[in-house]
C-alpha cells in the first residue's frame, strides 16, 4: 500500500521534469535553399565542397582537394539575430559538420551546433554546442537514441536571446544558455578540414523571431 501512495508523487515529479522541455516553436518559415543551386548562400571556397542535386545540398571534403585540410564554410547572404533553423540532415560514417549562428562581441567567433564526431573529444557530439570547447551544459546525450545514421533526420535549432535550443526528430535534446554571442550573423554550414566526409541537407528553412 505504501508503494501505491508514492505513485502520485512520482507522477508529479515526472510531469515536472517533462515540463522543462520547450515545445516545438511556432514560426513563419521561409525556404533558405531552393533545391536547385546556391542562390542566397556564399562561400570563399574555390573547390566543389558544396554541390546541389535532386533537391539536396551536399557538403563534401575529398583528400584530392587542394584545400582539404582547410575545409569550407557555406553562409547565408543574410544575417539573423533571433532565429529558428529547420532542415533534414543525413550522413554516413565519421563526419564533422555543424550549423553556426550568432557572433561574439568582437564579431569573430560564432556558436556551433555540432553534427557528427568532435575532432577534440573523438566522439559523436551531434546536437551539442561548440564554443571553442564543449560546455557540459550544452551536451545532447539523448541524440544517441534518436539519430538514425544513413537516414534523414529532422533538426530544429533555435537561437532566442541568450538561449539555444535543439530538437532532433521532434524531441528536445539540448537547451543551452550563453550570453557571449549577442551579434547577428549569417547561418553557416560546415565541412571540416582534414576529414574525408559527406553531409547532406534538404528542406532547409529559416524563420526570424521578432
Amino acid at each position: 500500500m505504501r508503494s501505491l501512495r508514492l505513485l502520485p508523487l512520482l507522477a508529479l515529479a515526472l510531469v515536472g521534469s517533462l515540463g522543462a522541455a520547450e515545445a516545438l516553436p511556432k514560426a513563419d518559415f521561409v525556404p533558405a535553399f531552393n533545391g536547385k543551386d546556391l542562390t542566397g548562400w556564399k562561400t570563399a571556397s574555390t573547390e566543389a565542397f558544396w554541390t546541389v542535386a535532386d533537391g539536396v545540398l551536399a557538403g563534401e571534403n575529398k583528400d584530392s582537394f587542394k584545400d582539404y585540410k582547410k575545409g569550407s564554410m557555406l553562409y547565408t547572404e543574410k544575417s539573423y539575430q533571433d532565429v529558428v533553423i529547420e532542415c533534414e540532415c543525413r550522413f554516413n560514417g565519421e563526419i564533422d559538420s555543424g550549423i553556426m549562428v550568432r557572433r561574439d562581441e568582437a564579431g569573430k567567433k560564432d556558436i556551433q551546433m555540432q553534427i557528427g564526431v568532435s575532432r577534440s573529444l573523438k566522439k559523436d557530439m551531434t546536437g551539442a554546442f561548440y564554443t571553442g570547447k564543449y560546455p557540459e551544459a550544452g551536451w545532447a546525450p539523448k541524440v544517441a537514441t534518436l539519430w538514425k545514421n544513413g537516414e534523414w533526420n529532422k533538426i530544429r535549432f533555435q537561437a532566442k536571446g541568450d538561449t539555444y535550443t535543439v530538437w532532433i526528430n521532434g524531441e528536445q535534446v539540448a537547451n543551452y544558455v550563453d550570453a557571449g554571442y549577442p551579434k547577428a550573423a549569417p547561418v553557416g554550414l560546415q565541412v571540416h578540414g582534414g576529414v574525408k566526409m559527406k553531409v547532406e541537407y534538404r528542406n532547409l528553412a529559416i524563420a526570424e523571431l521578432k
